[in-house]
């Protein structure tokens, strides 16, 4: 098996977008129309494993709610300080701000997108 993608409900397309392109660096490879909604396919720089984000016509008033089952889904950055000083210029706050977590020989970062996703970025060392 190999895994192809995740999907994500968003409540902000045009924010989700500048948050995955922007800021994460995810780039746009399609899109799908379907009846009740979009489905936004974005992609790494290694193109091996894709995020869906889903842009639903007729969204909850306050957003989707996110369960207790799922954490987070991390993501790498070759350098944590370049990606530290984009990510304050882009006017955003850490969950946890940039660690070392020696066991995983790493350096560990955790934010959230516009919808409350949890998103680890690592550095490894």
């Amino acid at each position: 098996m190999k895994i192809l993608h995740a999907m994500i409900r968003v409540k902000d397309i045009d924010a989700s977008m500048k948050f995955y392109t922007e800021l994460l660096g995810l780039k746009k490879t399609h899109e799908i129309k379907l009846d009740d909604c979009i489905l936004h396919f974005l992609k790494g720089e290694d193109g091996d494993f894709e995020i869906e984000l889903t842009q639903n016509f007729e969204n909850p008033e306050n957003g989707y709610t996110n369960g207790n089952a799922f954490g987070h889904f991390a993501v790498e950055t070759k350098d944590m300080d370049e990606f530290d000083k984009k990510f304050k210029d882009f006017g955003g706050e850490y969950m946890y701000e940039p660690y070392v977590m020696d066991e995983a020989q790493s350096k560990i970062a955790f934010i959230k997108d516009p919808d409350g996703n949890e998103i680890e970025i690592i550095q490894k060392l």
